[in-house]
């Protein structure tokens, strides 16, 4: 879905305070969203120092002999990131809160405004190996109907959505329904400062992010796109490519924001796979809201994310996401029944569709 961007742009150097200031008044909930963002800032410049400080804090990405709620190991860091974040959220009006660390949903604020899902610490593998890590939230409005009818809606009611990247430099992506922001932290200032306004995601790409060790298990839209990609020049797509993975989805996302791409991780045949991996509401839902008002696209194979309603608090789904003009084209795949992709005798393998 095309971005409608009502917002004049802002200055680049403008501090995410002065920002969410600005905008506090003229969106739902105003306020009480900034109030959240601000909270998820200082959290994630709190993780950030802790990450820079890397094993001279102890190893911050060893398996702690537990798993989260849908079964996954977790790391010190885990632990200590949602510690964080929760601490920094009940001074806000925040009423509810999901995180993958939970298990189930906890209630901050009695009466709060606001239901805040988050991925303390998204790729956290990666940790011990300097890689880039990340922090995902969404932000919903808190129903008076409970805290599981806060969070089971689909992902179109989110208010506000982003994430922090703790990479090179400590940056967040930001968007308040209006556009995308694109905010670094200073440590001289000890803010996080703007510098990019209205992000838009490049329409077309040469880049593709899959997990290709995969590739026996895939459908056969996704087997025919990245064939298709990997032909290059010489195949339907008209042009080389690259491929990416980094095994870190706020990573992957920081990349096709800064220089466009698509990045793939369907369902596929093994166990436990045929749903994806990724959780709907807490990481699925605020890079497709990102996206979208970024001017790109986001499904999950049969239709868009943010159309999905979730029934379970990790629910898992697909997520396809980046490139308008390579989401579509996946979209095209995945929906021709007529597809057919063969090997003939004389010729190289080729897709459907030569556009």
């Amino acid at each position: 879905m095309t971005m409608i961007d009502l917002r004049p742009r802002r200055a680049e150097g403008e501090t995410l305070e002065s920002y969410l200031r600005f905008w506090s008044d003229s969106i739902k909930c105003g306020p009480a969203v900034a109030a959240a963002v601000a909270a998820l800032a200082e959290a994630g410049a709190a993780i950030g120092a802790l990450i820079s400080h890397g094993p001279l804090h102890g190893a911050m990405g060893a398996e702690v002999g537990s798993a989260n709620s849908d079964g996954d190991s977790q790391r010190k860091l885990d632990i200590v990131a949602d510690a964080a974040i929760v601490a920094a959220l009940r001074r806000t009006p925040t009423a509810y809160y999901a995180s993958e660390e939970e298990d189930t949903i906890l209630t901050l604020n009695a009466g709060g405004e606001l239901a805040v899902a988050v991925d303390p610490l998204d790729g956290s593998s990666n940790i011990d190996a300097n890689i880039t890590i990340g922090t995902l939230f969404s932000i919903l409005p808190a129903s008076a109907d409970g805290a599981s009818a806060s969070f089971f809606r689909p992902g179109v009611e989110q208010l506000a959505a982003g994430y922090i990247v703790y990479g090179p430099h400590l940056a967040m992506m930001l968007t308040l329904g209006e556009g995308v922001a694109h905010f670094v932290y200073d440590p001289v200032r000890e803010t996080f400062v703007l510098v990019g306004d209205r992000i838009m995601i490049t329409p077309h790409t040469r880049e593709f992010a899959i997990n290709a060790s995969n590739y026996r298990h895939w459908q056969t839209p996704v087997r025919t796109f990245v064939d298709d990609c990997l032909e290059g020049a010489n195949g339907p797509h008209g042009k080389d490519f690259n491929m990416r993975w980094i095994a870190s989805l706020v990573a992957e996302a920081h990349r096709i924001f800064i220089r466009g791409g698509v990045f793939l991780y369907p369902g596929d045949q093994r166990p436990g796979y045929q749903n994806g991996r990724l959780r709907l509401l807490y990481e699925a839902n605020p890079i497709a809201f990102l996206v979208e008002q970024a001017g790109g696209g986001a499904i999950d194979g049969e239709g868009r994310v943010l159309e999905k309603t979730p029934s379970t608090l990790h629910e898992r789904t697909p997520l396809i996401f980046g490139s308008a003009a390579k989401v579509e084209r996946i979209a095209a795949y995945c929906h021709n029944q007529n597809f057919e992709r063969t090997r003939p005798p004389l010729f190289g393998l080729r897709g459907l569709f030569q556009a």
